[in-house]
């Protein structure tokens, strides 16, 4: 019952959390969100690495072969690079002139929905190897989430949802993640070996989005002293996880 209530819990501040924080976020400045979401990003991208390199992998392989690991972990590498190129997966890093229609955005709910199951699927399986484990992961996912959910925003309301419809929608998204969780709990209890396969793969999942998607996101600015605070907030981002 107690990996129940953490896991669970742990899902819904992953899937929420992000989003009340990058609502407020959105609703500042252009200017203000301009200089904050680049930080936001940097720190995601330490997060995401740590909890990847130093928690999942690490975990996998207590469990798996090098070689089983590495195929879970390239696995969840495809996969999502699949999930972005088929369900236009939109991810959003300060820039304000999107013009989408509908049938975008409708899109766009769709990939964040199986995104954010995934994730529950991500933090209820660390649950079950320990609840610190369980922890890094979350802390991961809401520091991406951030970013990812103004991003939401920006493109529903570029699509012409009023804002109190962009938020119902990505609440409707976020659910994914407790979906998620509940399903992997089910199914982690019945075929306890499946686990360190799903940490591998969720290792997969996060160096992609670190990787493939945030880190290219940094390199869009010119090379100056925000280059170092960026890169002082992703270590950062890594020595929350290793502290933990």
């Amino acid at each position: 019952m107690f990996h129940w209530v953490a896991a669970l819990g742990f899902s819904a501040l992953g899937s929420i959390g992000g989003l009340i924080v990058s609502s407020v976020v959105l609703f500042a400045g252009k200017d203000l969100r301009a200089r904050i979401v680049p930080w936001l990003v940097s720190y995601a991208v330490g997060t995401m690495l740590g909890a990847a390199l130093l928690g999942l992998l690490p975990e996998a392989l207590d469990g798996l072969p090098a070689r089983q690991a590495a195929m879970g972990l390239l696995a969840g590498v495809l996969t999502f690079f699949v999930i972005e190129r088929l369900v236009l997966w939109h991810h959003w890093h300060g820039d304000d002139d999107c013009h989408v229609h509908k049938s975008t955005a409708t899109l766009l709910i769709v990939g964040e929905a199986l995104h954010t199951f995934v994730d529950g699927v991500a933090i209820a399986a660390a649950v079950l190897v320990s609840v610190p484990l369980g922890l890094t992961t979350t802390i991961a996912i809401v520091a991406h989430e951030i970013p990812q959910e103004a991003g939401d925003f920006a493109i529903l309301l570029a699509a012409g949802y009023s804002r109190g419809r962009a938020i119902v929608l990505n609440l409707a998204a976020a659910s994914g993640g407790i979906v998620g969780a509940a399903a992997m709990l089910l199914f982690g209890e019945q075929l306890p070996n499946a686990v360190p396969y799903v940490l591998a793969f969720a290792a997969g999942n996060f160096l992609y989005v670190a990787m493939a998607d945030l880190i290219p996101s940094l390199h869009r600015g010119r090379v100056d002293k925000t280059s170092i605070g960026q890169a002082a907030l992703i270590g950062l981002g890594v020595l929350t996880i290793y502290a933990l």
